[in-house]
Order: structure tokens, then C-alpha cells, then sequence
């Protein structure tokens, strides 16, 4: 697939999705794989990686917790350390929410490269997905122009 989105160079070349319906859960202070990931080989070291995760059904349980998401590329978090991307704070426990990500990436490689979403708490459990609401994640490679 090549859509082009402003002329020469910004084009999509391709498009890896992945979908879970299973449920992850984790009382983790430190980032956590969830078991949600997808795959892509770019076609060109100049391409950038569009990283798209909606992520349902986004739980944590304790009153005046922070529940926190992030990508992985490989083992490096691209949030930077144990930093987050993405958040969920409740004020009085038992908050559910549809969280999203973000993240335009340089892999800077032609080699297969792994993306995965990880999770993480101040306090409490932090769950993501269900049957009904399933985590997705999404890369898409641009073409460099």
C-alpha cells in the first residue's frame, strides 16, 4: 500500500497492525511488557515508523494512582527511561478508561523491528484490554523524502 500524503518523499509504504482482546494487568512500579506487539521491516534506514496504540479498556484500581503506558522499540523505551506516554490517574479508584499513543519513530534500520506496549503504576493494579475492547497497535513506515 502507498498513499501519498504531500507529494514526494511522506509517503506510507506499508502498514503492520495487531490486535489483543485479551486482558494484561500489573502492580509494576517499572515498565512491564503487556504481551501487545507488532513487527515491521523498513524498507529504507531514512524511513520513519508511525506508532499508533489505542488502548482499550485502560484500568487502574486504586484511588490517587497513576496508571502509566509506553512504547518499547526493541528494549528502549521511547519515552526515555521509566518515562510514560500515555496516563490514567484516578482521584477515587475503579477508573476505565480508551487510552491512546502516539509516537513518530527513526528506527534508522532495515532489520525486523519489534514494537510493544508496556505498563506501569505508582500504586494499585493497572489493567488494559477485554473481549469487547481490545488493545490495537499500529505502524505504519513513511518514506523519508
Amino acid at each position: 500500500m502507498s498513499v501519498s500524503l504531500y507529494g514526494s518523499g511522506n509517503t506510507v509504504i506499508q502498514v503492520v497492525n495487531s490486535t489483543v482482546t485479551s486482558t494484561f494487568s500489573t502492580t509494576s512500579s517499572t515498565p512491564v511488557a503487556t504481551g501487545v506487539t507488532a513487527t515491521i521491516t523498513p524498507q529504507s534506514s531514512t524511513s520513519k515508523i508511525l506508532v499508533i496504540a489505542n488502548l482499550g479498556g485502560f484500568y487502574i484500581n486504586t484511588s490517587s494512582a497513576l496508571g502509566e503506558g509506553t512504547i518499547y522499540r526493541g528494549s528502549t523505551n521511547l519515552a526515555g527511561s521509566t518515562n510514560a506516554l500515555t496516563t490514567i490517574y484516578s482521584n477515587a479508584g475503579n477508573i476505565v478508561s480508551n487510552g491512546s499513543i502516539s509516537y513518530l519513530d527513526s528506527p534508522s534500520t532495515t532489520s525486523a523491528t519489534t514494537y510493544s506496549i508496556y505498563l506501569f503504576t505508582s500504586s494499585g493494579t493497572i489493567a488494559l484490554g477485554n473481549t469487547s475492547v481490545p488493545t490495537i497497535l499500529t505502524l505504519l513506515e513513511i518514506s523519508g523524502s
